[in-house]
């Protein structure tokens, strides 16, 4: 699931209403005065949490939750018939938020999911917006091309934005495309969503006829071209295929352990144990699958996280929320959002079994610009040592970003 369809950027400066601890089952983090006007390169001075850890968020967005979604300059893209990726809203307080998380780095969705616009199309318009967005604020955002970038970032107080495909609809039938995407600028192509396309089956085809012939030259191509295979929302079938098939480390970016939570979006451990066997690395996310029924906890994850440290190793083992870091304010107003989205994923059939308004789509007591730190002092009160915890939380994503994109 993403969060929200790609529109303008709006940056202003809302007032902070947050509260120490759980607030209405969801956690808060602890009191700050108002966000001071000014430029964006302002908004690491307003961090007030800092992590320990430099973390990769495999997959995520930057957004301010509690902004309203701005409206969309084409018509053709305010409707149901289309779901892109991109930002609804970014702003000082949702970046202050993202360093204070500790974020080094994020793989943020940019085009086409799903619908009938043109995917390539809308591909291009949302990295050109994208483009020119970093472009305005050099002192906040960076662009990630290669790990230097990541490290660069961390340095220079910016958050490292990765581009990101979740289908590779926006190819149509061309590989060429993939050369052409890799030099403007994207780093990571998930290879289905949900259902079938012409590179394989997603999560919840029920006839798995796993990769096409076209997507097995799809995955050639996406490692010539030195862009990180993602296999995330992937069928069973399609994601051995192309583990079986790849030359170099892939990833599943976002996901959870089916041994744990049955669900189709979740990964089996005969996907794990090759993705490990192949030097790729699971990132886990903090959304409903991560269990059949109910709400999902910290608890919930940390139980995924040490089922994958068993099954792939901890070097194999990291994460991709799904989410951003900044806290909901009106969980009313979230929950009337949720409901529209979930009807707009069903009416596109791309929904996934479970998804329910009652549900948020984030973790209540690990969320917000704290959740990282939080996540990892739960570890480590579980007896999982310093090192381990860094690979985790950016340490593994780092090494295999700096393997996928190396010149092939």
């Amino acid at each position: 699931m993403r969060n929200g369809p790609s529109a303008h950027r709006q940056f202003d400066n809302p007032m902070s209403r947050l509260e120490g601890g759980i607030v209405a089952g969801i956690w808060q983090p602890a009191p700050r005065g108002p966000l001071r006007d000014g430029p964006l390169t302002d908004c690491t001075e307003e961090a007030v949490i800092e992590t320990r850890y430099a973390t990769i968020n495999a997959l995520g967005v930057l957004d301010n939750p509690n902004l309203p979604p701005p409206s969309h300059s084409d018509a053709a893209a305010a409707n149901a018939a289309v779901y892109l990726g991109g930002a609804r809203s970014v702003d000082v307080r949702s970046l202050a938020d993202a360093r204070s998380a500790g974020l080094s780095a994020v793989n943020i969705t940019l085009g086409h999911v799903a619908g009938t616009a043109d995917p390539f199309c809308e591909t291009v318009r949302d990295i050109t917006g994208w483009n020119a967005f970093i472009a305005r604020h050099p002192g906040a955002l960076r662009r990630v091309l290669n790990v230097g970038d990541i490290a660069a970032a961390a340095e220079a107080g910016q958050v490292g934005v990765i581009y990101g495909f979740q289908n590779t609809e926006m190819l149509g039938r061309e590989t060429e495309r993939v050369r052409l995407f890799a030099k403007m600028g994207v780093r990571v192509i998930q290879l289905t969503y949900n259902g079938r396309n012409a590179v394989g089956d997603g999560a919840t085809v029920p006839d798995d006829q796993g990769l096409s012939r076209f997507g097995a030259e799809v995955v050639e191509r996406l490692q010539a071209e030195g862009v990180l295979v993602d296999l995330s929302h992937s069928s069973e079938k399609t994601c051995l295929d192309a583990l079986a098939l790849a030359r170099r480390p892939v990833a599943i970016t976002h996901a959870a352990c089916r041994a744990v939570a049955d669900h189709p979006r979740n990964k089996s451990d005969a996907e794990l144990r090759l993705l490990a066997r192949r030097g790729g690395v699971l990132g886990l996310y903090f959304m409903p699958y991560l269990r059949l029924a109910g709400q999902p906890m910290a608890a919930d994850l940390v139980a995924h996280l040490e089922h994958a440290i068993a099954v792939c190793g901890e070097d194999h083992v990291g994460l991709g929320t799904d989410g951003g870091t900044t806290a909901h304010d009106d969980m009313a107003a979230y929950r009337r959002r949720l409901e529209d989205e979930i009807a707009q994923r069903r009416a596109l059939g791309i929904g996934a079994p479970g998804e329910t308004a009652d549900v948020t789509t984030f973790l209540p007591d690990l969320c917000g610009p704290t959740q990282f730190q939080r996540l990892a002092d739960l570890l480590a009160a579980r007896g999982h040592g310093e090192a381990r915890i860094e690979k985790i939380l950016g340490g593994n994503f780092r090494r295999l970003m700096a393997e996928a994109w190396s010149a092939a």
